[in-house]
């Protein structure tokens, strides 16, 4: 599978990994596949790690061409002077914007520390749509919001959405077990419903600004149809 890209100079490249692919090769996977082993062969050249996305979460995923232009930019993740913007399907009505400041672990072991984290969001549209998930109602609430964390803590978007009772769909550490069955089994929707779309940052060598926004898959958009939550997906532009 050709990886697609979606920004490419002589410092760095960018791909919209696919949801369900494993980053880099790791001990705890029987997976055959990655990304970092996938890009190296499709460009026939050396890539290295600024960042990382989970298995699950599609979107933007920049690597560099050299050790010191992967720093560099690996610089700004540190320094929060990289602005990020994701896209997520979540359960409920959520406020219209609010930050949420909750401290995660980088690490799922009890005894991990605590570390500072914070993601700010607003939210571009709501949708209450006749799928009986629960016993209760035979209506389900779902809202689309654009999330900017200030931090890059392991799984931080998914902790915090899930800490404010309002989890990603889909998302199965974190998530709700009934309607995760429910858009896999009966909406044929298997996938989580998070999205890296944006990256901007100047770039540390030529000092332009640089944006590179990543397009939604077919899954995520038949879930923004299917939920009434199309209309309010931002441009492209």
């Amino acid at each position: 599978m050709s990886l697609p890209i979606l920004y490419e100079d002589s410092d760095f490249i960018a791909i919209n990994k696919p949801q369900g692919m494993l980053v880099h090769r790791t001990r705890i996977s029987e997976d055959t596949v990655f990304v970092l082993q996938s890009l190296r062969d499709q460009i026939g050249a050396q890539v290295f790690t600024i960042h990382r996305l989970d298995r699950a979460t599609s979107g933007v995923l920049v690597y560099g061409k050299s050790p010191e232009a992967a720093e560099m930019l690996a610089a700004y993740f540190r320094e929060k002077s990289m602005d990020k913007k994701y896209l997520a399907i979540v359960r409920g009505w959520t406020d219209e914007q609010g930050s949420i400041d909750y401290a995660v672990r980088d690490q799922d072991k009890p005894g991990a520390e605590l570390l500072p984290a914070v993601s700010h969001y607003r939210t571009l549209g709501r949708s209450e749509v006749p799928l009986a998930i629960g016993y209760k109602y035979p209506t389900a609430r779902f809202s689309l919001v654009e999330v900017s964390p200030e931090t890059g803590r392991r799984h931080q978007i998914r902790k915090h959405f899930a800490h404010i009772l309002h989890p990603v769909i889909g998302d199965k550490r974190h998530g709700d077990n009934k309607h995760n069955l429910y858009f896999w089994n009966t909406l044929e929707l298997p996938r989580m419903l998070l999205h890296a779309r944006e990256l901007s940052f100047e770039h540390p060598v030529s000092k332009s600004p640089v944006r590179i926004v990543a397009p939604i898959d077919d899954l995520f958009a038949s879930a923004l149809q299917l939920l009434a939550l199309e209309p309010f997906l931002p441009a492209a532009g």
